[in-house]
C-alpha cells in the first residue's frame, strides 16, 4: 500500500490573510500588488475557460530578491503560491484553484534582457521576458533563438521553461529543454539558486537545471536563464505540399532528410478539415493549391550559409518525391509574403476551431513511425464514439507531436459534447499508450492531466516524481495539485 503522499497543505490561519497581504505590499510596493478584483479577474481564468479560480492577491515582483522575499512569506505562514508567466497555457497549470487561498505570482515585471554574449552565442534573460522580446534581441545582436510557436507574442520565458515548450522548430533545434544552459530559481523555501552558467560542459555533478525545466512550478520559481543562440539564417525555403495520406507524410519526411539533411527546420501536418475552417474563419487565407486534397505538409529549410541554394533543394527533393509517389502537388513561396500566407494556414487552425463549436483537445507524441497508425486508430475510435465528430489532427509531424482535436458535430450540442472530454481522452491516450508514445507533448500536465498521467507512468516513476517533490518542497506549497498526483 503506497504511503500517503508527504506534501500536504497547512491551513492558514484566519486572521493571517489581511497581515500577509500587508507584507507583500511592504516587499513589492502597490505597483505590485493586485487586490482589486477586476484587476486580478484575467489571472484566474485559463486561455480555455475550462479552468476559473479565485486568489486574495495576485503579486507582481520586479526582481530576484522581491520574488524570493515573496517567497518566504508565503512559505511562513503557510500560503500555496502559483506561478504565472503570460498566462498562455492550455492546462490550467498556471491558474488558482477554487479556494481562493493560494496567491499568483505573476513574473511580468521581471523582463530585462540582462546580457548577450554573442562570442559564447548566448542570452541571459529573466523569466518575464516574452518570447518574441527574446527573438528580437538576439537578431539584434546577429543571432537566432529559435523557439517559435504561435502565443509567442504574449507567452513568457518561465512559462516555456517550466513547460518544457516546444514550437514548429522543435525538428531541428530541439525542445526548450535543449535551449538552456543556466537557471536562477527561487526555492521553495526562499533560497535563490543561481545557475546562471554559460557552459556547455559542466560535469560536476547533478544537472539541476533539468529538474526545473518542465516542473512547472511546482519545485520553483524560475527567474532567469542562459539560452543558447544559434546563426541567424540567411535564407529561407518554404512549400506547402499535398500529401496522399499521413503515412506519405512520414516517408517525405525521411526522402528530405536525405535531400536536405540537417536544413530541415519545419515539417507540419495539415489536414483538408483544418485548411478548410481556416479559409472560412481566419482574415486573409486563400487555398495554396488549385484543387483540393487530404493531407498536406508544410515544409520550411533554413539555412546561415551564403552558398546554399534552399530553393534548388527544394524542388529537386520535391520532384524525386513526387516521381515516388509521395507528393500529389506541391506551391513553394516566391516571397517571403507568400511564405508567411503558407504559415498562416498552420498558424489560424486551432483559432479556426472555435467558431465551429466545441473541441476536445489532445496533445500527444508517438514514435514518428506510428504516426499514421496513431491518426487512423484514434479518428476511428473517437468518430465511432460520438457519430459526426470531426477529428482535425495536426502538427509537428517531424517530431511526432499531433495535436488530435475533436470538433464537435455539425448542430450538435456544444455543452453535451463537451461533458465528454475525459471519455475521449481516455481513449485516444489508450492509444498512445499502446503505440509507446505521451500524452503530453508539449503543453505540460497543470490541472488537466495531473489525475490522468497515473493511468499511464508506472508507480516507480510516480514515487519518484513524488519524492523529488517532497525533498524540495515539503509542505506543498509550490503550485499545488499540478503535475505530481497527490500534491
Amino acid at each position: 500500500m503506497m504511503e500517503a503522499n508527504p506534501c500536504k497543505i497547512t491551513p492558514m490561519e484566519p486572521d493571517d490573510g489581511s497581515d500577509l497581504i500587508a507584507r507583500l505590499e511592504a516587499v513589492v510596493g502597490r505597483r505590485g500588488l493586485v487586490t482589486d478584483l477586476a484587476e486580478i479577474a484575467p489571472h484566474v481564468v485559463e486561455l480555455r475557460e475550462r479552468y476559473r479560480g479565485r486568489t486574495p492577491c495576485v503579486v507582481k515582483p520586479a526582481s530576484t530578491e522581491e520574488v524570493a522575499a515573496v517567497v518566504r512569506l508565503c512559505a511562513a505562514a503557510r500560503v500555496p503560491i502559483v506561478p504565472q508567466g503570460g498566462n498562455t497555457g492550455l492546462v490550467g497549470g498556471g491558474i488558482p484553484d477554487e479556494t481562493g487561498r493560494a496567491i499568483v505570482v505573476n513574473m511580468t515585471r521581471m523582463n530585462r534582457i540582462r546580457a548577450i554574449d554573442a562570442a559564447n552565442d548566448t542570452i541571459t534573460v529573466e523569466a518575464g521576458c516574452v518570447l518574441r522580446q527574446v527573438q528580437e534581441a538576439a537578431e539584434g545582436a546577429g543571432r537566432l533563438f529559435p523557439l517559435s510557436l504561435g502565443a509567442e507574442g504574449s507567452c513568457q520565458i518561465g512559462g516555456n521553461l517550466s513547460t518544457n515548450a516546444g514550437g514548429i522548430q522543435v525538428l531541428r533545434y530541439g525542445n526548450m529543454r535543449e535551449q538552456v544552459l543556466g537557471l536562477e530559481v527561487v526555492l521553495p523555501d526562499g533560497q535563490v539558486w543561481n545557475g546562471l552558467r554559460g557552459l556547455r560542459k559542466d560535469n560536476t555533478g547533478y544537472d539541476l537545471k533539468q529538474m526545473f525545466i518542465g516542473a512547472e512550478g511546482t519545485l520553483g520559481i524560475i527567474t532567469a536563464a542562459v539560452l543558447r543562440l544559434q546563426p541567424l539564417p540567411r535564407h529561407k525555403a518554404t512549400a506547402f505540399v499535398a500529401v496522399p495520406d499521413p503515412a506519405a507524410a512520414v516517408a517525405l519526411l525521411g526522402h528530405m532528410r536525405a535531400h536536405a539533411g540537417e536544413t530541415i527546420t519545419s515539417f507540419e501536418l495539415i489536414p483538408r478539415i483544418g485548411l478548410e475552417m481556416t479559409l472560412r474563419h481566419v482574415p486573409d487565407t486563400r487555398d495554396p493549391l488549385a484543387r483540393p486534397h487530404d493531407w498536406y505538409v508544410l515544409i520550411e529549410l533554413w539555412s546561415s550559409r551564403a552558398e546554399d541554394d534552399l530553393t534548388a533543394t527544394l524542388e529537386h527533393a520535391l520532384g524525386a518525391a513526387s516521381e515516388a509517389g509521395l507528393v500529389d502537388d506541391a506551391a513553394l513561396a516566391t516571397s517571403a509574403a507568400q511564405a508567411e500566407a503558407f504559415w498562416r494556414i498552420r498558424h489560424g487552425i486551432s483559432e479556426a476551431q472555435r467558431p465551429e463549436g466545441g473541441s476536445i483537445k489532445h496533445d500527444v507524441s508517438v514514435p514518428i513511425s506510428a504516426i499514421a497508425t496513431f491518426i487512423e486508430r484514434a479518428c476511428a475510435a473517437v468518430t465511432a464514439m460520438i457519430p459526426g465528430a470531426r477529428p482535425v489532427p495536426f502538427g509537428h509531424i517531424g517530431d511526432g507531436n499531433i495535436h488530435l482535436n475533436i470538433s464537435q458535430p455539425i448542430g450538435g450540442d456544444r455543452a453535451a459534447f463537451l461533458a465528454r472530454w475525459e471519455e475521449v481522452n481516455h481513449v485516444v491516450h489508450d492509444i498512445v499508450a499502446e503505440l509507446g508514445g505521451s500524452i503530453s507533448a508539449e503543453h505540460g500536465i497543470g490541472r488537466m492531466k495531473v489525475a490522468e498521467i497515473t493511468r499511464y507512468k508506472t508507480a516507480v516513476e510516480i514515487d519518484l516524481m513524488r519524492r523529488i517533490k517532497a525533498a524540495l518542497d515539503p509542505d506543498g506549497l509550490m503550485n499545488p495539485g499540478r503535475v505530481v498526483p497527490g500534491s
